[in-house]
């Protein structure tokens, strides 16, 4: 998974000759509470477009709040994947758990786009997809106890200090995702940058809600997008767990 970073330019330092985005630093008395984790960019192909009014309908979640029997037309485990990219680990699971349901949310219209096309050929009939902020869309949406997990694969790591608070692990998103998962349900979270595993692992030590620890990767998940290329220059994947505490 990827929330599709801003800061992509500088993840390949000399290999990435692309204009780094510009991202604000952020205003007096802004709280991490209401820090986007992510910059939307980039316009809309008609190849996209074409994508999106043929396929998202089917897939889309009903207005309103979450009812996952309703958006699904069953009664089974749900699980939240944040920040999806093209969705190849979300196709992946839900091809590999059939008995599952899952929800794949990002902001970035045009990898949403291409998961809609390879779920269609996939023919996975348990994946629906959700384009926006899913900070909002828990907050606003989601009821008390709704997600047996969360999935956050490679998210931005927002390196840069002043950057720090546009982390999506911090303890206004704890809050948010104890609050929404089920007794019993976790949080996955991959990613290359090991500062920002220690970042997570930080964050959650000092959490009452939650306990972390890492774990092997899930035989399920497919190794495309930035865990190949992270791979690919030599970084170790890190692979953590968050459990809710009784």
């Amino acid at each position: 998974m990827s929330e599709h970073p801003t800061e992509a330019s500088t993840r390949e330092a000399g290999t990435d000759r692309r204009k780094e985005h510009v991202v604000p630093d952020l205003p007096p008395g802004v709280t991490p509470a209401r820090v986007r984790t992510f910059v939307r960019r980039g316009r809309l192909s008609s190849l996209t477009k074409d994508r999106v009014e043929r396929l998202a309908p089917a897939r889309s979640l009903p207005e309103g709040t979450f009812d996952a029997e309703a958006a699904f037309g069953r009664r089974a485990p749900v699980v939240l994947e944040i920040g999806c990219g093209h969705g190849h680990a979300a196709i992946a699971y839900a091809a590999a758990f059939p008995e599952h349901d899952i929800v794949a949310m990002d902001v970035h219209t045009p990898g949403l786009a291409r998961m809609l096309a390879d779920a269609d050929e996939a023919g996975v009939p348990n994946l629906r997809v959700e384009i926006g902020d899913a900070v909002l869309f828990m907050e606003e949406r989601v009821p008390d106890a709704t997600f047996d997990a969360v999935h956050l694969f490679f998210p931005d790591p927002w390196r840069k200090q002043k950057h720090t608070k546009r982390r999506f692990v911090s303890p206004a998103n704890l809050d948010l995702l104890g609050r929404v998962l089920k007794p019993g349900g976790h949080v996955l979270i991959a990613t290359d940058q090991d500062f920002y595993a220690e970042h997570a692992l930080a964050e959650v030590a000092a959490h009452p809600r939650f306990d972390a620890r890492r774990v092997p990767r899930p035989e399920w998940r497919p190794r495309d997008g930035f865990e190949a290329k992270g791979i690919a220059v030599g970084r170790t994947i890190n692979e953590l767990r968050l459990d809710p505490l009784p």
